[in-house]
């Protein structure tokens, strides 16, 4: 009988009904999620986590990666080891590299696929390797290259969705509230820095106090993404909310300390920030869209919108190339075209 029958009697009768499809993934699922439990019996090589060291120490020094990028970069690299691991049944050494074959790595992204990992993540994963790959080869220490045969899973065509400028104001403004002044103080500064400066939130939250700008030093000097520097000017407005904040902070702000502290005088978690807006959004009318990097993406459609050029879009944003920066004129022509459908005449037919 066909494995994705069973046989059950009702009133009598015998009758054959189809299982659930899906009972066979979620059969594989369990056996993925088992076979990860059991990598602590597989322990890496010294020498292959002393490369796996050496090579995420070479994503921050010498490219730039921001902390973030290289965590999740090593994370991806760490879970395709683990399976490998399972697949050979010994932790692998470095003459195993050379070995290595496009089903296995195109197995492992079967495996975090039925873990239900996006596209989004897959691709980020398949950077990652690599990535890692690439590495070995130029430093002349294991030379692989199936892994550039493996395609890349389709990502979709993402648009960003910017609040309108009524609502930006409201949410940076009217916003968020606490308990205690200081802390909405705070997140009002740090929100200020997203949309007038068009921060990420990692580059708000990474700044030092003695980089906090003044009435007189009103520019934000901006190492992002890849090491890339640019200079971003600061608003009057946020300048006086980061001064405010300053003088109620109850904890001592040390130069070359962070200039924005938790509620317990440790570094801010973006995920306060996060939580601060979720909080906020039914009660001021906003989308569930309306996250801190939204603010950014507000910053670049607004100023486009307002005549803004692309390439001083691009400088501001710190983006390395005007095709990221683009995106923003389909945002832009998505928001016309709402709006000659809402307004103009012949539009109604």
């Amino acid at each position: 009988m066909d494995k994705c029958c069973t046989r059950r009697t009702v009133n009598g009768r015998l009758t054959i009904a189809r299982t659930d499809p899906n009972g066979v993934a979620a059969i594989r699922h369990k056996r993925d999620v088992q076979k990860l439990k059991a990598q602590e019996e597989l322990p890496l090589s010294d020498l292959l986590q002393n490369v796996v060291a050496r090579w995420l120490d070479h994503l921050s020094r010498e490219r730039g990666y921001a902390d973030h990028t290289r965590e999740s970069y090593g994370r991806d690299l760490r879970q395709f080891l683990t399976y490998w691991q399972l697949q050979l049944g010994r932790s692998p050494c470095l003459a195993d590299v050379e070995h290595l074959e496009p089903r296995t790595f195109r197995g492992f992204l079967a495996s975090r696929r039925r873990q239900e990992a996006s596209n989004r993540s897959l691709a980020r994963t398949l950077s990652a390797l690599r990535s890692f790959f690439r590495w070995l080869e130029n430093e002349q220490i294991a030379r692989n290259r199936a892994v550039l045969s493996v395609a890349r899973p389709k990502v979709p065509h993402g648009v960003p969705k910017p609040l309108t400028v009524e609502k930006a104001a409201v949410l940076v403004t009217d916003g968020v509230a606490s308990d205690e002044e200081w802390i909405s103080v705070r997140d009002t500064a740090v929100l200020l820095l997203l949309y007038g400066s068009g921060l990420r939130i990692s580059e708000a939250l990474g700044l030092k106090a003695d980089e906090a700008p003044t009435r007189e030093n009103d520019v934000l000097r901006i190492v992002g993404k890849g090491g890339k520097e640019r200079v971003v000017p600061v608003l009057p407005i946020t300048i006086s909310a980061i001064e405010r904040y300053r003088q109620l902070c109850p904890y001592p702000l040390e130069p070359d300390g962070l200039l924005f502290l938790g509620a317990k005088g440790g570094p801010l978690s973006p995920r306060i920030i996060q939580l601060a807006i979720a909080r906020v959004r039914s009660a001021l009318g906003l989308p569930e869209t309306a996250t801190p990097h939204a603010l950014r993406h507000s910053f670049a459609t607004h100023l486009l919108s307002a005549g803004a050029d692309l390439r001083q879009i691009q400088e501001l944003l710190g983006h390395a190339s005007l095709s990221t920066t683009q995106i923003y004129t389909e945002v832009n022509r998505e928001r016309l075209l709402a709006v000659y459908d809402a307004a103009h005449p012949r539009a109604r037919g």
